[in-house]
């Protein structure tokens, strides 16, 4: 009858779930809130806002859980993002997060590291990672540093805030490493993005394994321990159980996913590298723009899903000439830049709706198909595919055409709760592995037929 309780601390929503040691989703909620935007490219969330989400959640599950014992609870959380917390772990100011571009001129000093130094950090830049938000708030808010013990990313703050008497100055690695703060060979903070970005050392958390029982939390009418918690992509890795080849998670964005790589020094880096949850690296490469591009289409179009993927079955590939490309609020670099944006080309009076709608459905497979190529030779085999954009059987197709290569979409519900339920039930000396739904795997049909469109595609972003 025990469960192990996982909270999914999204940019716009808290997802709560219960698993048992078997594995299964005994209950879940889902609670909503607005990120607050009080300037034109500012992006920050009141941690008080979490926290009633977070009660709202427990109440919603509270019925369903009846007198089953709660064995722990663990945290997954949006990556990147800055709070600054006192030393009882109580947050100074709203949480800024990772799509806030208040830090942009920040990043210059990040540029002016010396070549090594800036090669350690082994990640491409942008301004809503912790040590750009950080500078900025040294320049713009000296005062509040001042006054802070700790800065600590999102998950983190949720946890000091609910664990009392735990020491909040705790993060874990798979957050750590996503600062550009982090040495990331040496596996350390890095001393010199430090200095240069006029952080004081003693302001950085320290880094423990995620599995880490940091105290007891009042909920559910009990003392629940909680672990320290990781980041959500690793943690949707966990769950999804891949440890070779590639993951492609298809949600609002897109990330493609090589588990399992040797950390190395790079100086113009196009891909991430990330510690996971488990002692290791995975590198990655992100798209901002996949189902929300696809809903945006959607909804010009006025098509429901059905309508949308049906486009598939009604056009050959290629859709007529029309390409999309689904970069609406632009890009981090790699695929795209910031600058990029989205729409049609190669329209003609010949060109249909269905057209329109193949040609998204195909914009975005061609730009998971870049992302994939910048993990280079070595992200071979087959794909593993998460998340709710894969879980139809035409895209599915769709995408081992276009990546030449066997998909197999596996679901795993609450997928990030769902890892760091795992993390708890470790810290607590138990053994959870989540439940799977493995779907058959997908071959390529038309390979030839959609590398040209792979190649219209490109040639039409030159």
């Amino acid at each position: 009858m025990t469960v192990v309780l996982g909270a999914d601390l999204g940019t716009s929503g808290l997802k709560l779930a219960a698993l048992d040691l078997d594995g299964a989703v005994v209950a879940e909620a889902e609670v909503g809130y607005p990120v607050d935007r009080p300037r034109p490219g500012w992006a920050q969330t009141e941690v008080a806002v979490w926290l009633r989400a977070l009660d709202d959640a427990l109440a919603a599950v509270a019925g369903t859980l009846g007198d089953r014992p709660v064995a722990a609870l663990g945290f997954s959380g949006q990556m990147h993002g800055a709070v600054l917390v006192d030393r009882s772990g109580a947050a100074l100011a709203p949480a800024l997060l990772w799509p806030d571009q208040r830090a942009t001129g920040e990043l210059a000093r990040w540029r002016e590291l010396p070549g090594p130094d800036r090669a350690a950090l082994a990640n491409p830049l942008a301004a809503g990672m912790t040590g750009p938000l950080l500078a900025w708030l040294g320049v713009h808010r000296p005062e509040l540093v001042a006054r802070a013990a700790t800065v600590l990313l999102p998950k983190d703050a949720v946890r000091a805030a609910l664990v009392p008497g735990a020491d909040p100055a705790v993060t874990d690695r798979s957050d750590a490493s996503a600062t550009l703060l982090w040495d990331v060979p040496g596996d350390r903070w890095s001393t010199t993005a430090t200095v240069a970005a006029g952080v004081d050392p003693a302001l950085l958390p320290a880094v423990v394994p995620g599995s880490t029982v940091v105290g007891v939390a009042p909920v559910l009418g009990g003392g629940v321990p909680v672990v320290v918690g990781g980041a959500d992509t690793p943690l949707a890795l966990l769950a999804a159980g891949t440890t070779t080849g590639v993951q492609v998670n298809l949600g609002s964005g897109a990330q493609v996913i090589r588990p399992q790589v040797s950390p190395q020094p790079v100086a113009d880096p196009v891909v991430h590298c990330y510690a996971d949850v488990e002692g290791g690296w995975y590198a990655m490469a992100a798209l901002q723009n996949a189902g929300t591009a696809w809903a945006w289409v959607r909804e010009v179009l006025g098509l429901d899903w059905p309508a949308f993927t049906a486009g598939l079955a009604a056009t050959r590939p290629g859709a007529g000439g029309v390409v999309f490309s689904p970069f609406l609020t632009g890009e981090r670099g790699g695929v795209a830049g910031p600058a990029d944006r989205g729409g049609w080309t190669g329209l003609s009076a010949d060109t249909t709706r269905a057209d329109l709608a193949r040609a998204a459905l195909e914009g975005v497979a061609c730009a998971v198909a870049a992302a994939l190529d910048l993990l280079g030779p070595e992200a071979g085999g087959p794909v593993v595919l998460t998340g709710g954009g894969g879980r139809d059987a035409g895209v599915q197709q769709l995408l081992a055409d276009v990546l030449d290569r066997p998909v197999q979409h596996v679901q795993v519900r609450s997928a990030s709760a769902a890892g760091a339920a795992v993390l708890a039930a470790r810290g607590v000396g138990l053994a959870l592995e989540p439940g799977r739904a493995a779907g058959p795997v997908v071959e390529p049909r038309q390979a030839a037929a959609f590398a040209a469109v792979r190649e219209r595609w490109a040639a039409a972003r030159r």
